[in-house]
């Protein structure tokens, strides 16, 4: 279950790559129709923040009920 919450992660960081990418090349053309991909790199950044340290927590408790 921690490998695929590990996973998760870096998906998140993926999601947040291609919406920079797809900002970096509509902004010149239309800049209204980024804002949606600004949205979803900022949500998707966010989200990794928040499941990485959700996830850390878990592996502590874990390690502290095992000891």
């Amino acid at each position: 279950m921690i490998k695929i919450l590990r996973y998760t992660e870096y998906l998140y960081l993926a999601v947040a790559a291609i919406s920079i990418y797809k900002i970096a090349t509509l902004w010149r053309e239309n800049p209204k129709e980024t804002y949606i991909f600004i949205f979803f790199a900022v949500v998707s950044v966010a989200m990794f923040v928040f499941r990485r340290r959700y996830r850390k927590r878990f592996e502590q408790r874990k390690k502290d009920n095992q000891q």
